[in-house]
């Protein structure tokens, strides 16, 4: 064999060698990457193979499979009242990622789960069986707040302050995660809906903090309780009316020019919701101080996961005192979620301490066993004393009663809340934001609801926290008390 034979030889050995390590490599170091791939249709032809588990709603599914025709994608997923739970369910799509609890528990619903393989699913190497989804939403609370809010852009949020769990998350304008499963109709609905400008995508109720306005000035009542700053609600303030804002020459004036909020007591001050007040109580207790109140509350919480994971609050950093100042009115860089919001209700309505929210109860497999029990597991923290927590009650009760927030009012039931009307645009150039927090007690039964209405059709002199966001509330409490 001459030289040029056994060189040319060589070289196709060496090939030959270089395509086995490349082939070895792919198969055993690449594959589960590629496999895992979300371009990769088998992955969606298997997971579509079969029907899906379920998510529960007052133990009825609000989700379902149907079977598919001349595709290779045997089933797509199908919802019940779509609209009204697409800020709980999300949706699971042949064309795009699942998202909120779809999303979440993908693998316990598709049956790839590893706790869900029996003895012989393992031997045979099948895939399990899908699991189920237990949410803790009450279909009534989660409906009242629907049809309470009906055309108007916004959220509501709905807690049992004593348990933690999410009764209703509602967030409208909404869509039809039904319009998104199959793969041959999803991308003109998904371009309709992202073209679309109300954004009916985005989860209001978890996902899209916007100042709150005056519903912030519990979370600075209660620092100024905790810090002793004063020592009850009907003890008179230092302020005064309006209040000038330090290191400006602008003043701090209040809604109601007629309210009696000079020197107010911390009651009057809530009831009449006195800017002047809290943005001079902001400016003594130091932005430290009210910062440290609002992260325990839960704001610039990060991974606040329920479990869906919540955008965080936000109490900013780094303010002088004018913007301390109009941070303790939910103003300046201050944003809030209406889970927020709730969470500060409920953890006054609780006695100062807020169980974790959550609106999963519990996940099984498809002989109905339980594999995790997160009601069982819910953290418990201590946000503010018993005694912090009764005065706030009594003066959120005497905003209800005869201040700012009468439309909360339910006959037979103890209802405390706070308004909130937060600016909106440069120089307050559009239309506010209108806020109202609350909770409510009857026959041994509590619910914290939070709302949040972002835009409505009424005039901008009509816009409050009480005459658009405080009836939401009322229809969702009552509903959460009767059921």
């Amino acid at each position: 064999m001459n030289k040029t034979i056994r060189r040319a030889s060589a070289f196709a050995l060496l090939l030959v060698l270089a395509l086995l390590v490349r082939a070895t490599w792919v198969q055993f170091y690449e594959g589960q990457a590629l496999a895992d791939d979300n371009d990769n249709r088998r992955n969606a032809i298997e997971t579509y193979s079969s029907p899906l588990g379920n998510i529960i709603v007052a133990g009825k599914a609000v989700t379902g499979s149907a079977r598919t025709e001349g595709s290779d994608l045997a089933y797509k997923r199908t919802y019940t009242d779509g609209e009204l739970y697409a800020a709980v369910t999300g949706y699971a799509s042949q064309a795009y990622a699942p998202t909120q609890l779809e999303g979440i528990y993908a693998d316990l619903l598709n049956g790839t789960d590893s706790r869900l393989k029996t003895v012989m699913d393992t031997v045979t190497n099948q895939r399990a069986e899908p699991g189920t989804v237990v949410t803790t939403i009450d279909p009534g609370v989660q409906k009242a707040g629907y049809d309470a809010l009906g055309d108007k852009k916004g959220a509501a949020v709905a807690i049992d302050p004593t348990t933690g769990k999410i009764l209703a998350a509602v967030s409208t304008p909404s869509y039809d995660p039904s319009s998104l499963t199959d793969a041959n109709t999803a991308g003109t609905a998904w371009k309709k809906l992202n073209a679309d400008p109300e954004k009916p995508l985005t989860n209001r109720a978890l996902r899209q903090p916007l100042p709150p306005g005056s519903t912030f000035k519990l979370v600075v009542a209660a620092a100024a309780l905790e810090d002793g700053l004063y020592s009850s609600v009907d003890q008179r303030t230092d302020s005064p009316n309006p209040y000038p804002l330090p290191g400006s020459t602008r003043t701090l004036d209040n809604e109601n020019a007629s309210a009696p909020c000079e020197n107010a007591t911390l009651r009057v001050a809530l009831r009449y919701s006195c800017n002047n007040v809290f943005g001079h109580l902001a400016v003594e207790l130091g932005q430290d101080k009210v910062r440290a109140m609002a992260e325990k509350f839960g704001f610039n919480d990060s991974e606040q996961d329920v479990p869906v994971r919540a955008y965080p609050s936000v109490y900013p950093k780094d303010m002088d005192d004018a913007e301390t100042a109009l941070s303790g009115i939910g103003q300046f860089d201050v944003t809030a979620t209406p889970l927020q919001m709730a969470m500060v209700s409920a953890a006054i309505a609780n006695g100062g301490k807020l169980v974790s929210p959550h609106m999963v109860s519990q996940i099984t497999n498809s002989g109905g066993d339980v594999l995790e029990n997160y009601d069982d597991g819910a953290d418990t923290k201590e946000i503010v004393s018993s005694s912090t927590a009764e005065q706030l009650q009594s003066a959120m009760q005497t905003v209800v009663d005869d201040g700012t927030g009468t439309n909360a009012r339910i006959s037979g039931a103890t209802v405390g809340g706070k308004t909130g009307t937060a600016q909106h645009g440069e120089n307050n150039s559009k239309t506010p934001y209108a806020w109202f927090t609350s909770y409510a007690k009857a026959d041994g039964k509590e619910v914290a609801v939070a709302v949040m209405v972002e835009q409505s059709n009424a005039a901008r002199s009509e816009v409050s926290g009480n005459g658009l966001a405080a009836p939401v509330a009322r229809a969702m409490m009552e509903a959460a008390l009767k059921g």
